[in-house]
């Protein structure tokens, strides 16, 4: 009897099912229903927070009313208000707990979050919350591992609890991670095992390291320090088990978790470990091997996984096993779903379902708004059985959340349904008019998602609604989808839904259209390439002409290379010097919004045929041309290409021939890309084309193709009307209408002829219309003078006419003005320019385009006597309906007379009456000649002639002039006041040798006008130039004081300046002839030239260039030889240059010796052999002299003694002896006397000759030129200086033998 009961519930359960599936919509998209709550957001059960950051625990629902929420902790009621760290976020149920000033551990507790409103509660899983932990490692003091070499080590690593567990990983001192192997490796506690040690694992930086994910902290061990010992070789032996321990072991894992278990064994050699499940199979796709094959791992575990595993650790001594019973537990689990939501009218029936499953079996319970049923007000229309729910006949008010709780020992699952009464009319929720698109001979689904309650009833109609439709070839779905399972173009049309329950009905219109498919007419073929060639691979498609399809080009499955050798056109691509790279499949997809096809090709990349000299050629012509795709005004042309001759194809020109028009004439239709081998042709009508088409590469064109077949297009009116229709008139009496003609191709069909139409603009009346052919141009006669025409031309037919023209304007022909400007006045603004005003002519008067004025005006005289009388006449043209103009360039002080014509298009009007106008004085122009004549010493003489122009009467010059120095820079400025009849003047007090300019100027009433310049020097002083001839001749160009001399004077009857050079000298330094002097010229080009005396006359001067220097060394003269040395100075190339005096320079030959000694062997061994024997003697000399005794430089120093030890004598000026009481203090070294003079010793082999102070030392060419002692007090003298005797190592070989 319990049996058949419980069957009668489960076909009950059966039937309520199968009545409220319909039921199950998304009731958020209906605005305005009532809904219990449903929670749509909460935080995980186990909630592990970080102590660092504000406590956020979620709780999201939504219903309708919104809901409002409360929080239980711990299982009692949780005062949010009363707790100041804890708010809720508005319109929500998320709780926030801010850490700042509470410790995250006093809200480590088990919440749960209630949402209610006035139709039900609904509640969250109880949520643990626990803080991450990451506390620091115990201290510990490790000692240091010894071990013998061969067996095995486990190194503990032990880290501190954390939450969640750390990750662990072992690192070296320097962060770098610890080699592991077969033989080496970490457990999954995180010890680290090794099967065997070998002296290579001594080290003393073992470290085990904790990460702790939440805090991202890590924590350090004490590094652990191993010394492997190799006492004596460790024998072999088979593998046991570090871990596990013993033959078997037990594990127990959890449905839906990862299982992982662990082999570690030692032996020596290192053991291999392999897995089996005794069992059965592993599961391949979910079995994964780690650390070297130690730890099986197997993710989301089932109960199939249920078992024993065995592991066994083997090398070549044995082997050992290790078996593992695994037991599968599982946490409950759904096995349909959580309940789902139900909406029920009233009166009707319904079922909840909470079906779940567990190991152990879970426990199921209810609640409804979060109160135990069995505590919940009992309700006749609700019956509990175990995991259902059954309603039956609910009635409006029932509506409320149920809660399934389903738990067992290893967790639990908790789950919200509301069922909501409801009386609702239909609707729908699929958008009205909407258009479905589907391609032709795939299924089509029209949506008809509907809600309502009771339960709508779903009927579709087309189009005019004849009959629903239910039955092939229409499918209608228990949600209201409409199926059509092979759509055809018949199918396409208005589709109308309509859903029906007792409250109403509700119909929804949508469309469906349905499309050709994308389909790839021609594919891209198979390609053999040479290397270096171009390719085309081609795909052309057909698509509906409705949508918008996209080509994509792949290669071997991936993008195309960016690379501008790859086009990619509408039908093909094409690849361009084709190289290895290349090779590969190439896929051309043929994308729409609906559908695509594609298709594949392989390229192949060859080397080319190696040929002995590549030759290239001009491509052959193109062949098998075709028309196709035929139509009024155009055609599709295709081709075949011609050998390319090792040169790739360019592009193609595509010419034509009109045998109706001009036989025989091809012309340029258009070119294409040298990938492509087709083109659309837009053709004109009327014309009989026949095409031909040329080949283009880096050669040449290739000759024609043979021309197609003839393509005649028909006959049509004019596409457009002639261009360029104006009107002028060749007479004052006619008007000449023309226009540009249309051509032939223009024409479009026989019987070309225009339509020539114009009336008069200004007055009404009506359009005067000829007809005519073969002439671009129509003259109408006996028309009035100059009057406005409108003007149209028209291209006819034997077809028809063109579109309406447009109207141009045209003007009859013109005549000449019959007026001329009224009210002509004439303005001086200043002397040189004046302004002209008149009236302007009336229009009537003008007679045609006003073109603009002209002004006549001539200068008749000069008012200055002198002047000559002028006539001839300038003319100014003002274009434009001008009334003034400007008459520019004047002379001053004259008289002119002008008149003002007005011109148009046919010619000039009469002219006005002649007036007259005086221009006022003006400055005048500068002087005609300035000369400077008679240089004395201190004056010079000015003549000059009067101005040119001088407009107006001269009143007097001005006179002004200043210094120039050799810098150019000018100095102050002199003034003088000259009258009016003055052609002369004598200027004094000027400095001799010195350049002055002068500026002269006239002036009259109005100014001073511009200014003549000219330069010029005063003679020098002939007493100095005497003095300076002899220096020159005699070579001695030594200053003898320091004042400079002044500069000489050439002789009075010279009228050219003197030379600009002066204090011409030469003298030797350490690396050439140094030639100063000083130079007051202006120009800025300076040369020193020099040659050698006595050269014969086809030698050159040489030359350096000195601009802005007063001196130069001169590094080229040759030792021993005399050389003419000269100055010169160049201005602009009309100039002449200026020459300085010769001065004769004689270098002497000794320097050139002493070079050419240095640089031989036998002099640089003799002197290393004097420097050590000097030093020889030094030693004895310094031993003698403590021993108290004489040597031989006594003799020499009675005549070189100190002035402070012995007395002069009067009468020469020289030393007495020397004191033998001085033999005691150190020597010193041979002073000079004060007058500066040193007196020679008839050998003139002393010492002191060769030094100028220094310590004992070398010259450069190896001369020894120190002192036997101290440095001298002075010995810079003239003489010293000046002498050209360089140091001889004869006379340092003289200095030795006077010592020994």
């Amino acid at each position: 009897m319990m049996e058949r009961r419980r069957m009668d519930v489960a076909l009950l359960v059966l039937f309520l099912v199968q009545l409220t599936t319909a039921l199950e919509v998304p009731l958020d998209l209906l605005e305005g229903l009532p809904q219990p709550p449903t929670i749509t957001h909460q935080s995980p059960k186990d909630y592990i927070i970080d102590p660092r950051e504000n406590i956020i625990i979620h709780c999201e629902a939504k219903g309708k009313p919104h809901p409002s929420f409360s929080w239980t902790r711990n299982g009692t009621h949780f005062d949010i208000d009363e707790d100041p760290n804890v708010t809720m976020k508005p319109h929500s149920g998320t709780m926030v707990v801010d850490i700042s000033r509470a410790k995250a551990e006093h809200y480590e507790s088990v919440y749960q979050c209630t949402s209610r409103n006035k139709h039900g509660t609904a509640v969250s899983n109880n949520i643990v919350v626990q803080q991450s932990r990451s506390p620091l490692w115990s201290k510990e003091k490790l000692k240091a591992m010894v071990v013998q070499e061969g067996v095995s080590m486990v190194l503990p690593c032990r880290p501190p609890a954390g939450l969640p567990p750390p990750i662990i990983f072992w690192m070296d001192n320097n962060f770098q991670k610890l080699p592991q192997s077969s033989r080496v490796s970490q457990s999954l506690n995180g010890d680290l095992y090794f099967s065997n040690v070998l002296r290579e694992d001594s080290r003393n930086d073992y470290i085990c390291y904790a990460r702790f994910p939440y805090t991202q902290t890590i924590q350090q061990k004490q590094p652990i320090s191993v010394k492997v010992l190799n006492k004596e070789p460790a024998d072999e032996r088979k593998p046991t088990f570090l871990i596990p321990s013993g033959p078997s072991s037990s594990k127990m894992v959890l449905r839906g978790q990862v299982l992982e278990m662990e082999c570690i064994a030692e032996g020596l050699p290192t053991p291999e470990v392999s897995w089996i499940k005794v069992s059965g199979d592993l599961p391949a796709k979910r079995t994964f091997f780690l650390h070297y094959q130690k730890t099986l791992r197997i993710v989301n575990v089932s109960e199939s996984d249920a078992g024993d595993y065995r592991c066994t650790a083997r090398n070549r001594l044995g082997s050992v096993h290790h078996t593992i019973k695994v037991n599968v537990k599982a946490a409950p689990y759904w096995i349909s779903g959580a309940p789902r939501n139900l909406v029920l009218a009233p009166g009707e029936s319904g079922v909840l379902t909470c079906r779940a499953s567990g190991t152990p079996k879970p426990l199921v319970t209810w609640a409804m708004n979060g109160i135990p049923i069995e505590n919940s007000p009992k309700d006749l229309s609700r019956k509990v059985e175990d995991d259902t729910i059954i309603f039956t006949d609910v009635q409006t008010g029932s509506s409320a959340v149920f809660q399934c709780n389903v738990s067992n020992d290893y967790g639990y699952l908790l789950s919200n349904a509301f069922v909501n009464v409801l009386s609702e009319t239909p609707r729908v929720l699929t958008p009205s008019n909407k258009v479905y698109q589907v391609i032709k001979n795939h299924p089509a689904l029209i949506d008809c998602a509907s809600f309502g309650s009771p339960i709508p009833k779903i009927t579709w109609f087309k189009d005019s609604r004849a009959s629903t439709l239910d039955g092939d070839p229409y499918i209608v779905h228990d949600n209201g989808t409409l199926e059509i399972h092979v759509a055809q173009a018949r199918n396409s049309g208005k589709y109308t839904c309509v859903a029906r329950n007792t409250l109403g009905n509700y119909e929804n219109h949508v469309y469906l259209e349905v499309k050709e498919p994308t389909r790839i007419l021609k594919q891209p073929e198979y390609k053999v390439v040479q290397r270096g060639r171009s390719v085309v691979f081609e795909c052309k498609v057909k698509h509906d002409p409705s949508l918008i399809p996209t080509m994509t080009w792949l290669k071997d499955d991936g993008e195309l290379p960016d690379d501008e050798r790859l086009i990619v056109d509408s039908d093909s691509l094409a690849i361009s010097d084709v190289t290895e790279n290349d090779a590969g499949v190439y896929t051309c997809i043929m994308n729409t919004t609906l559908d695509h096809d594609s298709a594949s090709a392989e390229l192949t990349v060859v080397e080319a045929t190696p040929t002995p000299a590549v030759v290239y050629e001009r491509p052959d012509p193109p062949t098998d041309l075709e028309l196709t795709d035929q139509k009024k005004r155009s055609v599709q042309l295709t081709w075949t290409p011609g050998d390319e001759h090792n040169s790739p194809i360019q592009k193609f020109l595509i010419q034509f021939e009109d045998s109706l028009h001009h036989r025989g004439h091809w012309h340029n239709l258009t070119e294409v890309p040298g990938s492509k081998t087709t083109a659309h042709l837009k053709l004109s009508p009327y014309m009989h084309y026949t095409f031909r088409v040329l080949a283009l590469n880096a050669v040449n064109l290739s000759r024609p193709s043979f021309p197609s077949r003839m393509f005649k297009t028909e006959p049509a009116a004019p596409d457009e009307n002639p261009t360029g229709v104006q009107g002028l008139g060749t007479e004052h009496d006619n008007l000449v209408i023309s226009w540009k003609p249309l051509t032939g191709l223009q024409s479009n069909g026989p019987g070309l002829h225009y339509r020539v139409m114009w009336r008069q603009k200004l007055v009404d009346s009506d359009w005067t219309t000829v007809t005519v052919a073969n002439n671009s141009k129509f003259v109408v006669s006996g028309t009035p003078t100059f009057v406005p025409y409108e003007l149209r031309v028209q291209a006819v037919n034997e077809q028809g006419a063109a579109a309406e023209p447009q109207t141009a304007i045209g003007f009859s022909g013109e005549d000449l003005p019959v007026a001329a400007p009224e009210n002509v006045q004439a303005m001086l603004l200043n002397s040189t320019l004046a302004k002209v005003h008149w009236e302007p002519v009336p229009a009537r008067s003008i007679r045609g385009h006003l073109k603009g004025y002209r002004v006549y005006y001539w200068r008749d005289r000069s008012l200055h006597k002198h002047n000559p009388h002028h006539a001839e006449k300038q003319i100014l043209t003002f274009s434009g309906n001008h009334t003034h103009g400007m008459l520019p360039g004047l002379h001053p002080f004259s008289l002119y007379s002008f008149n003002v014509r007005l011109y148009n298009g046919k010619g000039e009007g009469p002219p006005s009456p002649t007036q007259q106008f005086e221009t006022p004085e003006g400055v005048p122009g500068p002087p005609t000649s300035l000369l400077v004549t008679n240089p004395n010493l201190d004056s010079l003489t000015l003549e000059w002639s009067p101005p040119h122009d001088r407009n107006g009467h001269i009143t007097g010059y001005t006179l002004k002039y200043q210094p120039v120095n050799d810098s150019n820079e000018l100095g102050p400025l002199e003034e003088l006041a000259l009258p009016a009849n003055e052609t002369s003047v004598t200027v004094f007090s000027l400095k001799y040798s010195t350049r002055y300019k002068f500026y002269l100027n006239a002036i009259t009433v109005s100014g001073a006008g511009p200014a003549i310049s000219q330069e010029a020097v005063t003679i020098m002083d002939e007493a100095l130039i005497s003095q300076h001839e002899v220096d020159v001749a005699t070579g001695n160009t030594q200053t003898p004081h320091p004042i400079a001399p002044s500069p000489p004077r050439r002789p009075p009857h010279k009228a050219q300046p003197a030379s600009p050079f002066k204090n011409i000298s030469s003298s030797f330094v350490e690396d050439g002839t140094l030639i100063s002097w000083e130079y007051w010229g202006p120009e800025k080009n300076v040369y020193v030239e020099y040659i050698v005396k006595n050269s014969e006359g086809e030698e050159e001067w040489q030359k350096e260039l000195v601009n802005g220097s007063q001196n130069v060394t001169l590094k080229g003269l040759k030792g021993g030889l005399s050389y003419r040395v000269r100055l010169v100075a160049q201005g602009h190339h009309d100039q002449p240059l200026h020459h300085s005096e010769e001065l004769v320079v004689s270098v002497p030959a000794v320097a050139s010796r002493q070079v050419d000694i240095a640089t031989q062997g036998w002099f640089i061994g003799l002197m290393c052999a004097i420097a050590l024997l000097i030093l020889i003697l030094l030693i004895i000399c310094f031993i003698q002299r403590n021993k108290g005794g004489k040597y031989p430089v006594k003799e020499k120093e009675d005549a070189h003694t100190d002035p402070e030890f012995q007395p002069m004598k009067d009468d020469d000026c020289t030393f007495g002896e020397y004191s033998d009481n001085e033999d005691h203090k150190p020597l010193k070294g041979s002073r000079t006397p004060s007058n500066g003079t040193v007196k020679r010793d008839d050998s003139d082999d002393s010492l002191v000759d060769y030094g100028d102070g220094g310590d004992g030392q070398f010259n450069e060419d190896g001369s020894f030129i120190g002192q036997y002692s101290g440095k001298s007090a002075s010995r810079e003298t003239a003489e010293g200086h000046e002498s050209s005797e360089a140091p001889s190592p004869i006379n340092a070989m003289n200095s030795l033998n006077s010592f020994v």
